[in-house]
């Protein structure tokens, strides 16, 4: 009679998988879900002039009664005030313009990599990951020299002349798109490259014997079999985005109204933690809302 044999102190059959399945829960919960809940309890009090400047949601009398005090008040004001809203919407539309852009110019870039010969992806992939080797907050200000009235772009096209006077390309919205589509175009480009490299090219070859025109083929194969790398490289652009804080105060201008403007004006200048803390779980339920949807209805397709 064989039996099994095990030595002490080995792992359980199915131990080490749930440790390694373990490992990204402890990230979230140490890194996301704590911090979101020291955040979330602050907003639920109110502002004071101490350190830190806000009121202990849980105090003790001299009969030692603890009392829990809490306040919704800044989730109303949050809705109630026109500033807030107009900071939201603008925040999610300058993530939707920059999202749909990356994806209208990253798809044939990826396309492009994914279809060169092996030997050239490397170096081609090499050119869209190379921005970051610099830091970011120099290439977005590399761009107020590029669009400047006395810029790169104004010179040359004066130089052609193409136009007479400088354009007004700089302290608007023209220039927050354009740094925000430079800064998050490679994260559009690289899930879509890791969807479309691992397509099998040979249902393009076979709609091709079966009379499909390019257009056709690309319509009705190519772009079904890339839409979870088009999802993935919509939500690694649109989810940062909508919090960009640096591109909009840098390229924007003062009179830049975002999400994330609003926050670091209620954190540091007003030093309203109650205030900042209610805008950054508002944020958080609005980007996770989507995504919770998302993730339903991609299950049900699986399924």
């Amino acid at each position: 009679m064989i039996g099994q044999v095990r030595f002490l102190g080995a792992p359980k059959p199915g131990e080490g998988r749930r440790w390694v399945i373990a490992g990204p829960f402890i990230w979230f919960l140490i890194f996301f879900l704590v911090p979101f809940v020291v955040v979330a309890k602050i907003s639920l009090s109110t502002a004071a002039v101490s350190i830190p400047p806000y009121v202990p949601l849980i105090s003790w009398d001299d009969t030692a009664t603890m009392s829990i005090a809490l306040h919704f008040g800044n989730y109303h004001f949050l809705l109630t005030d026109p500033e807030y809203v107009i900071a939201y919407l603008s925040s999610l539309r300058n993530a939707a313009v920059t999202s749909l852009v990356t994806l209208v110019i990253g798809y044939p870039v990826a396309y492009l990599i994914a279809t060169a010969k092996p030997s050239m992806r490397g170096p081609l992939l090499m050119l869209v990951i190379m921005p970051f080797w610099t830091s970011f907050l120099i290439r977005v200000y590399a761009w107020i020299g590029i669009l400047k009235p006395n810029g790169l772009i104004n010179n040359f096209l004066i130089w052609l002349g193409a136009i007479s006077h400088p354009l007004d390309i700089l302290n608007n919205q023209f220039s927050v798109y354009v740094g925000m589509v430079y800064a998050y175009l490679p994260f559009m480009v690289l899930p879509l490259y890791s969807c479309l490299e691992k397509m099998d090219h040979s249902l393009l070859e076979a709609a091709s014997d079966l009379g499909a025109k390019p257009l056709r083929a690309f319509v009705s194969i190519t772009l079904p079999l890339s839409i979870p790398g088009i999802i993935a490289g919509s939500l690694l652009v649109f989810i940062p985005a909508v919090g960009e804080y640096i591109i909009p105060t840098l390229l924007g201008g003062a009179d830049t109204l975002t999400i994330g403007t609003v926050l670091w004006n209620e954190f540091f200048a007003n030093r309203d933690w109650p205030v900042a803390s209610t805008v950054a779980v508002a944020l958080i339920i609005l980007l996770v809302g989507p995504l919770m949807l998302l993730q339903h209805f991609q299950s049900k397709e699986d399924q």
